[in-house]
């Protein structure tokens, strides 16, 4: 078997993706397979003490994720996807770097609804992209604490409206900090707990 040392050592210097060459690619989905086939928690919905909380992304082929990185002047900075279980929300928030002073924040919330053992149903509902400064950024938490207490922000705040602006996420591994998960796009995602 494959351990998860040995998949984090494969995606270290890839840039969560982005520089990964081919046959990193093939390496690290295999050993992410391997691990899927050895995942601790069988019903990942049912462990919500190890879905909750605040998770950062480590590697991913998400195209639309790794495509921020390529946006004139901006860098991508970390990207995390915060789960709080109570109220079935999700929220996906990516930092932007460039030009000194304008570092922005990508986010969007979304809510999860369970609809097998490990496969949730997602539906998008709110965007906010902005400046950090402007809108308050400090960490994901207070962001979101934010959000949850229906604040405003100086920013692009948009809800997200139509059936097109769903999806499903299927959790194949799950530990005290490791997840594991494939989307319905055909994405991959690895996330640390923070």
């Amino acid at each position: 078997m494959i351990g998860k040392s040995t998949l984090i050592d494969l995606i270290v210097g890839t840039n969560r993706g982005l520089l990964a060459s081919q046959p990193q690619q093939q390496a690290i989905l295999a050993a992410i397979a391997n691990l899927e086939d050895f995942s601790p928690t069988p019903r990942p919905l049912a462990a919500s003490n190890l879905l909750e909380g605040d998770w950062r992304l480590l590697y991913t082929t998400s195209k639309a994720l790794l495509n921020i990185d390529r946006l004139p002047f901006c860098k991508l900075g970390q990207i995390y996807q915060c789960i709080r279980v109570e109220s079935n929300s999700v929220y996906n928030i990516a930092e932007i770097y460039g030009i000194p002073l304008f570092a922005g924040v990508v986010s969007v919330a979304a809510k999860f609804e369970p609809v097998s053992q490990q496969r949730v149903q997602v539906k998008f509902q709110r965007s906010i992209i902005g400046l950090q400064s402007l809108i308050g950024y400090t960490t994901p938490g207070n962001f979101i604490q934010q959000i949850e207490l229906g604040k405003k922000f100086t920013a692009f705040d948009f809800p997200i409206q139509g059936e097109q602006q769903q999806g499903w996420l299927d959790i194949t591994y799950i530990d005290n900090n490791l997840r594991i998960g494939r989307g319905n796009e055909g994405s991959v995602f690895v996330l640390s707990k923070t």
